[in-house]
């Protein structure tokens, strides 16, 4: 019997039946005594266009009953030497978005306390920055690697400073983000000005637009990613709009020419060998995804990402 926590097999209990935590792993109040935590955060009280974000999480978890322990391609097996569990949802303030981002960054506070590396189902955009508040209270500035449809550098939206399109732009200005060492993947669509995205490349961000990517294999740009980041703790934020709507229509702010599901895949596993000590998988909104695809394009990726944090097991 392994003394780490497993995902319920599809042989024991049929895979539409049995807890619905994220792959069916024990749940557990805290983050103590685990080396990464499923966490969702249900919200979507910051987002611009359509809603149902809040509801991410909860799909996330139902659609990663398809996933198994062991990862064929990468011969990683996360729940060989990993202790791993689903401590639930943050109790956000659904009427109240500041009192949430303070919420979420306490939260975030006592799981990595615990030395765990928190691993979270969104949930809107606007999470990403109070859990990088709590990041650099642990680990001072951190390396990011951000995919996504949009910057998310707004200085403000509706006059407010704090919403799903500002978090990387109040991260900056807040000194959470290691200088130099911040990637943008996957950036597209209208914007207001042609100097849209200047504004993350006079912050020393690296800037790859979606059109960069088309008809390419992106194992090169990690390669180079890997090289820019070092050994600094590095964050992983991965919005769903980033991927092409044709794989990942359930999201709130869909834009076409994104990157296709393999892309996303050679991403996640590209980051193997950094030192990843947090990801988040965002902007799943299950309204607008009635074949459950997006949630379980989500789910996959963040499968992946477990599979690529420091001290997973690989096969021969």
């Amino acid at each position: 019997m392994s003394d780490f926590n497993q995902p319920l097999g599809g042989n024991t209990m049929p895979r539409f039946a049995g807890p619905a935590t994220m792959m069916r792993l024990p749940t557990q109040d805290t983050a103590e005594g685990l080396d990464a935590a499923f966490i969702g955060i249900p919200m979507d009280i910051g987002t611009s266009n359509r809603p149902g974000t809040r509801l991410g999480p909860r799909q996330i978890r139902d659609e990663s009953r398809m996933l198994r322990p062991y990862n064929m391609a990468t011969r990683a097996a996360p729940f060989e030497s990993l202790q791993v569990a689903d401590i639930g949802d943050v109790p956000i303030n659904t009427f109240h978005l500041p009192k949430s981002v303070d919420i979420i960054t306490a939260f975030y506070d006592d799981v990595l306390k615990h030395d765990c590396i928190p691993m979270t189902l969104g949930g809107e955009h606007t999470l990403t920055l109070p859990i990088l508040r709590a990041m650099a209270k642990k680990h001072g500035p951190v390396g990011l690697i951000h995919i996504d449809a949009h910057a998310d550098v707004n200085e403000h939206m509706f006059g407010e400073p704090i919403a799903h399109g500002t978090p990387f732009r109040r991260a900056q200005e807040e000194g959470l983000l290691a200088h130099g060492k911040v990637v943008q993947i996957g950036l597209r669509g209208t914007g207001y000005a042609a100097e849209d995205f200047d504004w993350c490349r006079d912050q020393g961000f690296r800037v790859v637009p979606a059109e960069e990517c088309w008809y390419r294999s992106l194992a090169p740009l990690m390669q180079e990613v890997r090289e820019q980041m070092g050994d600094i703790p590095v964050y992983i934020s991965f919005d769903i709009d980033g991927l092409d709507p044709s794989v990942a229509p359930g999201t709130g702010t869909v834009e076409m020419g994104g990157l296709t599901s393999t892309q996303g895949l050679e991403i996640v596993r590209g980051a193997l060998g950094l030192n990843i000590v947090g990801c988040d998988l965002v902007e799943v909104s299950p309204p607008y995804d009635p074949s459950g695809n997006t949630a379980l394009m989500g789910a996959t990726l963040l499968y992946e990402m477990l599979c690529v944090l420091p001290g997973v097991k690989r096969g021969d």
